[in-house]
């Protein structure tokens, strides 16, 4: 077996969606933030990442992180979430992968009931508690970073459907909010192709007509996910279809949209502070939300989320490049 680079890692899942945890081959990448390291990561290593997350070695779901040492004093390790799609600044499935996985192989000190996790990631610090029984993580909740409903009622012109309501808010990420009932799509799996499309027209149509930026990083811009929300959802239980660009579904709930939805719920006044929120996935998987704290960003008012998920080892692997591979970078077919 010939190999010029071996990646480690350690494969796990949470409430359905794949993390897998890059422990060994990155090497450190420069700078001072996780921010900036995300940066120069996108600039001069992203083949590592397309030849981790795309075929033949991943899917065209994959989603992954690599830890790295942290760049701040308050925490434990860095994070640098990689997917099909690019690199997030916040990723809550893969946080709940990610402690996980640093618990079940021992690269934290465990401590029962409870081992706290501080994760330096590109948007912030994100504190993970996990729950522990006979050394196994039970669960993870995530205190993620502040949250924010960037605008509501808004409308958007996409074609065939003509203009579509949405709210806009971010949560880690930018999330457009749609009811689905306004596309006219039944929500069933069995409309699955209809609805990635729809969310997809949906992502493109924001992005071109009303482009999101931070308020706060205005390197954190544009529309990427599109929740899709289930008629009859509301502030306690809300199901949706959540679609992600580059052309795919999240398969759980989605820790970032969760957040995402609870500052929008909050902004109309449904959702208040201390109340459990029930988001379900596509596929059925449930997080538990709840909104801990107000702040301020500017003119904005912010909320600090946890959210509640599992997630489970799937198995462990070591990935080698072959000098001859003809896919070094992978593909997308």
């Amino acid at each position: 077996m010939r190999s010029n680079r071996i990646f480690h890692a350690v494969d796990s899942h949470t409430e359905g969606m794949p993390t897998r945890v890059i422990t060994g081959g990155v090497g450190v990448i420069p700078g001072d933030t996780m921010f900036a390291r995300r940066r120069y990561f996108l600039d001069h290593l992203d083949h590592i990442r397309t030849f981790l997350m795309n075929e033949p070695r991943g899917h065209a779901a994959m989603s992954g992180a690599i830890l790295q040492p942290p760049t701040r004093p308050d925490a434990d390790f860095g994070v640098l979430y990689i997917e099909v799609s690019g690199c997030l600044p916040m990723c809550g499935h893969g946080t709940i992968g990610v402690a996980t996985v640093l618990v079940e192989t021992g690269m934290v000190e465990v401590t029962e009931p409870t081992t706290t996790i501080r994760l330096d990631t590109p948007a912030g610090l994100v504190v993970a508690e996990v729950r522990v029984v006979d050394g196994a993580a039970k669960s993870v909740t995530l205190r993620n970073v502040p949250s924010f409903a960037l605008g509501l009622d808004r409308t958007v012109r996409v074609e065939p459907w003509g203009d579509i309501p949405y709210d806009l808010a971010f949560g880690g990420n930018f999330y457009a909010i749609v009811p689905l009932e306004a596309l006219g799509i039944p929500f069933e799996r069995a409309e699955k192709q209809r609805i990635l499309d729809a969310g997809l027209a949906v992502m493109a149509a924001v992005d071109e007509q009303d482009r999101p930026v931070h308020p706060g990083n205005p390197e954190i811009n544009g529309c990427h996910h599109v929740y899709l929300a289930a008629p009859g959802s509301d502030a306690r239980h809300s199901r949706h279809a959540m679609v992600i660009h580059p052309r795919w579904f999240d398969r759980s709930p989605c820790g970032t949209g969760t957040s995402a939805r609870m500052a929008q719920l909050h902004a109309r006044g449904e959702l208040t502070l201390d109340t459990d929120f029930d988001n379900e996935s596509f596929i059925g998987t449930h997080f538990t939300g709840r909104l801990v704290e107000e702040g301020r960003l500017g003119d904005l008012t912010t909320v600090t989320p946890t959210i509640t998920g599992r997630a489970w080892i799937t198995g462990t692997a070591q990935f080698h490049r072959d000098p001859e591979d003809p896919f070094p970078a992978g593909f997308v077919l």
